[in-house]
């Protein structure tokens, strides 16, 4: 995909946007939903986050770097809000609900999607074990942390989505990776 030429085509015509989605859904969902493990939270944050990118696509700048990265970035910001408060209320999907009477979440496929990520982290136990104590870790930690390891990402590009310095991302991946062993070696005792 040309992204680049893909949001002049945006700019032209929103209902381009729809190709954004489709390449990219997948990728920030199964992001969210590792970092919250909730299903219904990852549903509206994730939403939230094409919802943002959506509202604020004129202002994003094509400069080499994958539109991938900012919708990265929206969700790490969806997510600090979430972790950060009592009760996530995602603000651009309630301000359409009430402005419009638009309800723009699609649950046609939830139940069956919700039943397929399930069965596969049930499969992986010792990703919910590690996720656990990754939770209990600061929030800069996990950040770090679930973009290199679950999302595969390397520091360049975490150092792009959490728009820090490869040396500050560096150091609190270390700090963190060090804290997430002290963490299993007090629990093995």
């Amino acid at each position: 995909m040309n992204e680049e030429k893909l949001l002049k085509e945006v700019e032209n015509d929103p209902h381009k946007f729809e190709e954004i989605y489709e390449a990219f859904y997948k990728k920030i969902f199964g992001y969210v939903y590792r970092r919250t493990m909730d299903y219904d939270a990852a549903k509206d944050i994730a939403a939230e986050t094409f919802l943002k990118a959506y509202s604020g696509i004129g202002k994003f700048k094509y400069r080499n770097i994958s539109v991938l990265y900012w919708l990265y970035r929206i969700a790490t910001n969806e997510l600090n809000k979430y972790f950060n408060s009592r009760k996530y209320m995602p603000e651009s999907l309630n301000r359409v609900h009430e402005e419009y009477d638009i309800d723009i979440t699609d649950y046609s496929n939830a139940e069956t999607e919700r039943i397929l990520l399930e069965e596969d982290l049930e499969k992986h136990q010792e990703f919910i074990k590690i996720n656990g104590l990754i939770k209990k870790l600061d929030i800069k930690y996990q950040e770090v942390i679930s973009l290199r390891f679950f999302e595969q990402k390397l520091i360049k590009e975490i150092a792009i989505i959490l728009n820090k310095k490869e040396g500050t991302v560096k150091s609190l991946l270390s700090r963190g990776i060090d804290k997430l062993k002290e963490n299993i070696t007090w629990r093995k005792t």
